[in-house]
């Protein structure tokens, strides 16, 4: 009776290990992918972690910004030059595409006051291969055409340079602390660009500009729009600014640091395809 009950409780250890091995071998393989994937799942926990507390850091609005770097371009324009060249108070307005690595794509200058030839050579220069601070729209670096005056004056035989992020003539003649609406590309904007007139609207192909008043608040969302004034006119040009920039939206202006709601007036150049 003895040996029979040790019998059964031997064979009974037996069954009981080969379970147990049977089962470790059928989890074996699960253990050893969560094994594998737990590196994973930390790894992709931490850069969405990373990517959350990013997005956080960055203010919900900032403007493109030149910067004060030594390769921002307020200092690559070399003042001493020009005033050795005989560049005399001079001033000139740009408009940069701005990436949203703060990279400047493309850009233009326009009503250069008399005399600014020079100074306008070297602010083309300069904004080749420029780099600025990029721009911010709901926490995420957007990209932004940016809109900006120079100017340069000589006081006592010393050169003067100032940039300003604004082409208001108002705002430019109290050197107030005011940055202009920037429309943004991407995101949540439906600006993509500038498109020239339908021929059906302009059978005559002839460069052309646009003054067109905006109101944007203060999150950057377009108001209201209407054309001041376009030349030549009756080539639909107005129209075509106003639905260039119907479903666009900005990087508010900013006020002393701060996005305010502004009005202002852009001027916009149209060149007919080549």
């Amino acid at each position: 009776m003895i040996l029979a009950r040790a019998a059964a409780e031997k064979n009974i250890k037996i069954v009981a290990a080969e379970s147990r091995n049977f089962l470790l071998k059928k989890i074996a393989p699960a253990v050893a992918l969560q094994a594998m994937r737990q590196p994973f799942i930390i790894g992709f926990v931490c850069v969405m972690a990373t990517q959350i507390a990013v997005a956080e850091d960055l203010p919900a609005y900032r403007p493109a910004l030149i910067g004060r770097s030594p390769g921002a371009i307020i200092n690559r324009i070399d003042t001493n030059l020009l005033t050795k060249a005989g560049q005399k108070n001079a001033a000139v307005m740009f408009v940069a595409a701005v990436e949203e690595t703060g990279e400047v794509k493309w850009s233009g200058t326009y009503r250069g006051t008399p005399d600014s030839k020079l100074l306008e050579q070297e602010v083309q220069r300069v904004l080749t291969n420029a780099k600025m601070i990029q721009a911010i729209r709901n926490h995420k670096p957007v990209s932004v055409f940016y809109y900006g005056t120079v100017i340069f004056e000589v006081l006592e035989g010393k050169p003067r340079l100032r940039i300003f992020a604004n082409q208001e003539t108002n705002e430019l003649k109290n050197e107030n602390d005011f940055i202009s609406p920037q429309p943004c590309l991407g995101g949540d904007s439906k600006f993509d660009g500038l498109h020239y007139p339908s021929t059906n609207d302009a059978p005559v192909a002839v460069s052309g500009a646009v003054e067109l008043a905006l109101k944007i608040d203060e999150q950057g969302n377009l108001v209201s729009e209407r054309v001041v004034s376009e030349s030549p006119p009756l080539l639909g040009l107005g129209q075509a600014a106003m639905n260039d920039f119907a479903n666009a939206k900005f990087v508010p202006a900013f006020r002393n640091g701060q996005p305010v709601a502004c009005e202002i007036t852009l001027p916009i150049y149209y060149q007919p395809k080549s």
